[in-house]
């Protein structure tokens, strides 16, 4: 058995996801190496700069001019990060009314109530 595995392989989601968690600790614009700093020794600068323009280019972090660099900050949260997601799976497909039939009815009862209160909130405005 060979145990020189280096760090395990992580889905582009999930550092998406810790990188807007890393954003969301931060109490105002931070830098990409800021960001490295409080994610750990195993990321790359290079890598963070990549997942951050790509949170750019989904709407999901904004940034602004900092000297030469850019300072980072969230536009949206965890459940706007996986709102998104969800909405470019949606976008993707040709049958939208079958992939959201599909969805709700594979909701459990308390998921579905939660849907049903909050399209109702939404409705009335």
């Amino acid at each position: 058995m060979d145990d020189r595995q280096g760090p395990r392989r992580r889905r582009q989601g999930e550092l998406e996801a810790l990188v807007l968690s890393v954003l969301g600790e931060a109490e105002g614009p931070v830098s990409a190496g800021w960001v490295q700093e409080r994610l750990g020794d195993d990321l790359a600068y290079t890598t963070v700069i990549t997942i951050l323009t790509r949170l750019l280019a989904k709407g999901v972090v904004t940034r602004e001019r900092a000297g030469r660099s850019f300072a980072w900050t969230p536009a949206s949260d965890q459940a706007g990060l996986a709102a998104h997601r969800m909405r470019r799976v949606l976008d993707a497909e040709s049958d939208r009314e079958a992939v959201l039939a599909s969805f709700v009815t594979g909701l459990g009862p308390d998921d579905e109530r939660l849907l049903r209160e909050l399209l109702g909130r939404s409705g009335g405005e």
